[in-house]
């Protein structure tokens, strides 16, 4: 059976715009990937179109059927996440397995003092 998996030593998964994040990666799969790819990635959820964009990217050639890479990532300065009734902006951190595409992803935030942004509706 395949596993991967991405750890983030800071339990809360929450950070300052332009800060760095520590990341345990481990995989153990039943082959050997070619690489293996760890995306920085935002996406919009809710009503309407949905939007998404990769960051940051970084490529682990040959890492064998399995093992485990600490990563520092200097995250971006923005889109901060935010959340509000119609649509939110969610980032994560995203690893995967090439040919196979087995992957993971675990979501964080990104905004100031690492609280998401709360959109209030507007009352008319």
């Amino acid at each position: 059976m395949s596993n991967l998996s991405i750890s983030i030593p800071d339990e809360s998964a929450a950070y300052e715009p332009g800060s760095e994040a520590e990341l345990d990666l481990s995989w153990d799969l039943d082959e050997a990937p070619s690489r293996l790819v760890l995306r920085v990635v935002w996406n919009t959820a809710g009503k309407g179109d949905q939007d998404l964009k990769i960051t940051k990217v970084v490529t682990i050639d040959s890492p064998g059927r399995s093992g485990s890479k600490t990563l520092v990532i200097v995250l971006p300065w923005g889109p901060y996440s935010f959340s509000g009734k119609l649509i939110s902006l969610q980032w994560g951190f995203e690893l995967i397995a090439f040919p196979s595409s087995e992957s993971i992803r675990e979501e964080f935030t990104l905004a100031p003092e690492g609280r998401e942004v709360r959109l209030l509706a507007n009352k008319a």
